[in-house]
């Protein structure tokens, strides 16, 4: 009797069958949102799907600045300073000289005896931060923070490599009316000029630039030759003493933007380089001689 059973219920027809079961719930075709593959985040979602337009590969990190300040003032030399204008323009200046301020024992730096004030805190904050100070009360100069206590980075001079149109209207906005029209080495050559010429502003101070989207450091990506760097004195600080003789200015061998050409630095470095070249050659005449 049992077998007979389960045989008239195998031969029910399909439709009593469904209505014998229980109702299942449909089954989700799309999965829910946490089980999504993908980035969550919504920074990264934004990133996924509608990348930054300004997402730069050259544009140098924080990792660049987070250096010894003589080795930040050296590896500024070649690099490229961009600054976005307000109309969209991108103005682009080869860096060509700068000037290492050290703090602590520096008497010509603004922040010596590690002296922190409202004015040059930038100095003490971390590197790649922007510091721009004002002189003689109407002209700016722009620096840029270091490794070290209160240690920065002056930029000097640029050569105009993009925008110069530009420039050249912003630097004659600070000239007296009829004044001559300027030549592209004369727009960035000088730390003031470089200033007015990117309109660089006060606005600027404190701000990173490893992060800013308005001003940033990139890699030059053409290479502006093998040019000598040539460390002088700095420039305009004759009374601190001995720091005013030390040789804490560096620039390219040779660009026509460097501020101010230093002959005897750089009679020095072709005696340097004389004095390499012959040890050099004698190492080589030696091994020849095994």
């Amino acid at each position: 009797m049992p077998t007979r059973k389960r045989k008239l219920l195998c031969a029910a027809p399909a439709a009593q069958r469904s209505e014998a079961l229980p109702k299942q719930p449909r089954q989700r075709t799309r999965p829910k949102e946490a089980d999504r593959a993908g980035p969550q985040d919504p920074e990264e979602l934004r990133s996924q799907y509608f990348p930054d337009q300004h997402e730069n590969e050259a544009r140098l990190s924080s990792n660049f600045f987070n250096q010894p300040c003589v080795d930040l003032a050296k590896a500024f030399l070649g690099k490229v300073l961009v600054r976005r204008h307000t109309d969209g323009t991108e103005l682009r200046g080869r860096v060509v000289e700068t000037e290492a301020y050290l703090g602590g024992d520096d008497k010509a730096s603004h922040s010596a005896g590690g002296k922190r004030t409202e004015r040059n805190v930038a100095m003490f904050m971390k590197p790649g931060t922007i510091y721009v100070y004002p002189i003689y009360g109407i002209y700016l100069c722009m620096n840029v923070s270091s490794q070290g206590e209160g240690a920065a980075v002056l930029l000097r001079s640029l050569e105009p490599l993009r925008g110069q149109d530009v420039m050249r209207g912003l630097r004659a906005a600070k000239r007296r009316e009829g004044a001559k029209t300027l030549k592209d080495r004369e727009l960035c050559n000088g730390p003031s000029k470089l200033c007015q010429a990117l309109a660089i502003q006060r606005c600027f101070d404190r701000r990173d630039l490893a992060t800013d989207a308005d001003v940033w450091l990139e890699e030059d990506s053409k290479t502006s030759g093998t040019a000598e760097v040539v460390s002088a004195p700095r420039v305009g600080i004759d009374s601190h003493g001995e720091w005013a003789t030390k040789p804490l200015r560096f620039y390219l061998q040779g660009n026509p933007c460097v501020s101010v050409v230093n002959r005897e630095a750089e009679s020095k470095l072709q005696v340097t380089d004389r004095a390499n070249q012959a040890k050099t050659r004698g190492q080589f005449e030696t091994f020849l001689m095994f």
